[in-house]
């Protein structure tokens, strides 16, 4: 999975980093300082937390239908629900519905607890193109 991450320009500025179980894909968002949006709280930039979420959740697409392109975005919707803070950010996402062009994605970022959030994802995506 680092391989397809490794193909994305933002992906490799975010140094996102994948740890596989099984058929489920955590993709890690190491701390950087660049990351930081707000430098008086110190918060993460909602941009970086945004693409974390979408790149997760073209990682299980990618996984759960192998093609030799990208899953490309149809709608992607983010809710922040908690300040993102200096530290690591991990992320998972599961594929709700899915036919033979378009998939349904969820996914959710969060950092210290799985059961507290930072953000999370609902999107389309497209997986061929005819």
């Amino acid at each position: 999975m680092n391989e397809l991450l490794d193909r994305l320009p933002y992906a490799r500025f975010l140094n996102l980093q994948t740890q596989m179980n099984g058929d489920e894909v955590t993709v890690v968002m190491p701390f950087a300082d660049q990351l930081i949006g707000n430098p008086m709280l110190p918060a993460l930039h909602g941009g970086s937390t945004a693409a974390l979420l979408e790149m997760t959740a073209m990682a299980q697409i990618a996984l759960a239908f192998p093609s030799s392109r990208l899953p490309r975005p149809i709608n992607v919707t983010v809710a922040y629900l908690r300040t993102g803070r200096p530290v690591d950010v991990f992320a998972r996402a599961e594929i709700s519905r899915a036919g033979r062009r378009i998939a349904h994605v969820q996914a959710e970022a969060w950092q210290e607890s799985r059961s507290r959030p930072i953000a999370s994802l609902t999107a389309h995506f497209l997986l061929e193109e005819s």
